[in-house]
């Protein structure tokens, strides 16, 4: 669990990201969760978007990959989503 300090840090850092992370019509698929965890894997934070004609709104992505990949979502904010994940290179110090 991360604290509401360590998340407003990460909300903060992830506002000038780019979504790297599209989720449309088909949902998570498997394909998805292995990018997210690559993607995490990598940078530790990411910021995805859903997509107008997916059938999941970005809570329910987020929680999905979130559960998944053994993540924390840190915000999600219309149809944008930001997930957090440590990795042991631990690039981003909270």
């Amino acid at each position: 669990m991360i604290t509401s300090k360590q998340r407003a840090k990460l909300r903060g850092m992830a506002q000038k990201m780019e979504p790297i992370l599209h989720i449309g019509k088909d949902g998570v698929t498997e394909n998805l969760v292995k990018q997210a965890d690559d993607a995490l894997t990598a940078r530790e934070l990411f910021k995805g978007t859903v997509l107008k004609n997916s059938p999941l709104t970005a809570r329910e992505a987020a929680d999905e990959l979130a559960g998944s990949l053994g993540a924390e979502g840190v915000s999600v904010l219309g149809r944008k989503f930001v997930l957090y994940r440590e990795s042991e290179n631990k690039k981003i110090g909270l």
